[in-house]
């Protein structure tokens, strides 16, 4: 699954996610691979970010909208 994280000034993240935790407007939720389609709103907090390898990452956002198909995950970032 391919996570890309684009703020209006640059790309912040983009690359292959085992599972990713956002931090939503209704609580905070997981994507696995093959999650359905979905839209959601985000509140600020952190994203955080479980690679193939294992190793964990945390990426600060101050809001956002996600967008979830076909096994990628887009997040407009503020």
């Amino acid at each position: 699954m391919t996570l890309e994280i684009i703020t209006p000034e640059k790309t912040i993240y983009n690359g292959e996610v085992k599972l990713v935790q956002f931090p939503g407007k209704s609580g905070s939720f997981e994507i696995l691979s093959n999650h359905a389609p979905m839209i959601a709103s985000l509140k600020k907090g952190k994203i955080k970010v479980i690679e193939p390898d294992k190793s964990t990452l945390f990426i600060e956002i101050g809001g956002g909208t996600l967008k979830v198909q076909d096994n990628k995950i887009l997040v407009l970032a503020s």
